[in-house]
């Protein structure tokens, strides 16, 4: 059996699809099917099947996959201690988050980040989805949610008021702009829900920048994150002094690669940030 094969397994299980598991190997559906067929043969039993267009594991195959898995959070738990003994601080940091804070908050501050850390290189993920810590598709998370489960370690950045805002030119229009039903699952969306009834809703999207956007240009109203909207020029605070929705901020690190010094580093600077800015994460009164 060849060990990489169980490295597709993985994947398919996870993206349910052919297509999907491609784009994240970056191979073609070609490869991973055969990458398939080849472990099933070794194995002498079928893994997957086909339902509704989706690949669902069989009963051996769910067994398998369950094992799998801790075999690929094993093995990068092997390269997170091996990188822990190289000396400096240098190499790549990958932090996945938000699309807003990603690019509106963080991107700018980088400079300092290069300016105390030469040998620093990071990636930036932004993204609505919980990547993976353990399987080191991350290596620092951001999220807009205390995890429930994992084993990771975890601090409190900042408090994240939401309020309403709308165009700062004319009077604010009885419509909204709002998240797409992918997110409705969102405090700021609960909020919202049961005020959109009676409203009319102009513009959905799974993107806080498109909705700033939109309300500058007079779209609709809509609620946002006071980090952004308050110092957007083209937009005025609708709903009062206090935030309508108060989210909390985590830091995520798995505790193998906390002992990183370029993902300590990291996070050290991140928290720094963060509690330099915390109060305009909040929204000012």
């Amino acid at each position: 059996m060849n060990w990489d094969d169980l490295r597709f397994l993985v994947v398919i299980g996870r993206e349910g699809t052919l297509a999907g598991a491609a784009r994240r190997l970056k191979v073609d559906q070609t490869t991973v099917a055969r990458r398939l067929r080849a472990l099933e043969d070794a194995l002498g039993t079928p893994l997957f099947e086909r339902s509704d267009g989706r690949w669902q594991p069989t009963a051996t195959g769910a067994r398998v996959l369950e094992r799998a898995t801790r075999i690929e959070e094993d093995v990068a738990g092997l390269t997170r201690i091996a990188d822990a003994g190289r000396p400096g601080i240098h190499g790549t940091v990958r932090i996945t988050s938000v699309g807003a804070i990603i690019a509106d908050w963080l991107v700018p501050r980088l400079p300092d980040l290069y300016a105390r850390h030469p040998g620093l290189d990071v990636a930036l993920v932004g993204s609505n989805d919980n990547l993976n810590v353990a399987r080191r598709e991350a290596d620092i998370a951001i999220r807009l949610a205390r995890p429930e489960t994992g084993d990771f370690v975890i601090r409190k950045l900042a408090d994240v008021g939401f309020a309403v805002y709308a165009s700062a030119a004319g009077e604010p229009p009885d419509s909204w702009v709002c998240y797409d039903e992918d997110l409705a699952h969102t405090p700021e969306m609960r909020w919202l829900a049961p005020r959109l009834a009676d409203s009319r809703v102009r513009l959905r999207s799974n993107g806080v920048e498109a909705l700033t956007r939109a309300v500058a240009a007079g779209i609709g109203q809509a609620v946002l994150p006071c980090f952004i909207a308050d110092t957007h020029t083209g937009l005025t605070r609708q709903s009062g002094p206090a935030p309508v929705v108060t989210r909390e901020l985590w830091l995520l690190i798995h505790p193998d690669a906390k002992q990183q010094p370029r993902v300590a580093a990291v996070a050290e600077w991140l928290a720094a940030q963060f509690a330099e800015h915390r109060p305009a994460f909040l929204g000012p009164p």
